[in-house]
């Protein structure tokens, strides 16, 4: 059955083939794609990366839904330890000189969707998310392993801390000042996990290590 045109649908900004042809799409689209981007625009609130792992899916996707993971393909966060919250974690941020960094894991099995709810200083605003998905690879490229693609939102808390009165005294630096650098560094992170995990599969050994069972 084919949806009726809908008169709700009939929008400024809303293009759709009952109201524009091909012909007079294709200008608006070509006008979308440029050789070169801004950075602010690209860049601005949205951070997305992405990376082929040559692991399965399922093995990926338990390593990344333990939150001690994070200690071995981040760059920065070091000694975990269970809060007494169930499921709240804290580690160090090493990036942040002397900062503690509060992580609650939500994992998905069905998805395979891996949520990291973060936030500096203190655990009871966990603002910072990162998202993440490990998809089939055997699905959407037609090869063994997974695809990851790791999203992370432009809260407004990066652009000032909320909860000033919790901050180390003396720390020069505040976790968004980095969003600059958020894309380069959450790819090297990426790649890390790439490393990683191809090394143990490749090796015959287990993608979650005995120690974080």
């Amino acid at each position: 059955m084919t949806a009726p045109a809908l008169p709700e649908l009939e929008i400024p900004g809303v293009y759709r083939i009952e109201n524009i042809s091909v012909k007079e799409g294709m200008p608006l689209v070509l006008d979308m794609t440029r050789a070169v981007y801004p950075h602010a625009e690209v860049y601005g609130d949205y951070i997305t990366v992405q990376e082929h792992i040559d692991v399965p899916p399922d093995e990926l996707f338990e390593y990344l839904s333990d939150t001690r993971s994070l200690g071995e393909w981040t760059y920065s966060m070091r000694d975990f330890a269970e809060c007494d919250e169930e499921g709240l974690w804290v580690s160090d941020d090493r990036i942040g000189d002397h900062t503690k960094i509060y992580t609650r894991t939500i994992a998905s099995a069905d998805a395979r969707t891996v949520d990291y709810h973060c936030a500096w200083d203190q655990g009871k605003h966990l603002w910072m998310i990162y998202l993440m998905r490990v998809i089939d690879a055997q699905v959407v490229l037609n090869k063994p392993g997974s695809v990851v693609i790791w999203t992370n939102c432009r809260h407004p808390y990066y652009d000032g801390n909320a909860y000033p009165e919790t901050a180390p005294e003396g720390r020069p630096v505040w976790v968004g000042d980095f969003w600059e650098l958020f894309y380069a560094g959450h790819l090297m992170e990426l790649r890390n996990l790439k490393a990683i995990a191809e090394y143990r599969h490749a090796n015959g050994q287990p993608i979650k290590p005995e120690w974080m069972k």
